[in-house]
């Protein structure tokens, strides 16, 4: 496999992209989105037996697995770095080494119906949150340690909207190119 096939494993919805201009319409469209993803991803990996789902969705990439209990992993810290811009000045937040958490035990065997439940009620009280934001809010921001890179509410919705179709691809694509389906 060369380069530009493994990159389109990688990417298959592209790279992440900010909206050059973030509007109301766009932020309700991804907050929408974020509602529906845990039932959305439930649906594709509900009926996936062990194989499948120790299946990688790339060579050297996360099983499907992985991938379900990262998603969970990751807008988790989303949904604390929400809560951290809305209550400090410009908060500093903590990275998280997410390829060292997919190697740890609980990645690699638990029950994704773990991932996906917990995914349900997160996004819940994400959706929640986010309805009840005023536009002062939406602007206020955290800062990221590894490059000081600053980040608005509104910008954490458009990553965390993509995050999740990112990954909701790299399986449903896996289950295609497998014919799973």
């Amino acid at each position: 496999m060369d380069a530009k096939e493994i990159e389109k494993l990688k990417y298959p919805i592209g790279k992440f992209e900010m909206p050059t201009e973030i509007t109301s319409a766009i932020l309700l469209k991804y907050i929408d989105e974020l509602e529906v993803y845990p039932g959305k991803l439930s649906n594709l990996v509900s009926d996936l037996d062990e194989q499948k789902l120790s299946t990688a969705y790339r060579p050297g990439g996360w099983t499907v697995r992985q991938l379900v209990h990262h998603i969970a992993d990751s807008h988790h810290h989303s949904y604390t770095r929400f809560k951290w811009a809305l209550t400090e000045n410009k908060a500093l937040i903590k990275a998280y080494e997410e390829k060292e958490w997919s190697k740890l035990f609980d990645a690699k065997t638990a029950p994704i119906q773990l991932s996906l439940t917990y995914l349900s009620a997160l996004h819940a009280k994400i959706v929640y949150l986010l309805r009840g934001l005023s536009d002062a809010d939406l602007n206020n921001c955290y800062t990221h340690p590894e490059d000081e890179f600053v980040v608005t509410v509104a910008e954490n919705i458009c990553k965390y909207a993509w995050h999740g179709r990112h990954h909701y691809a790299h399986i449903k694509n896996l289950i295609e190119r497998e014919g799973w389906r």
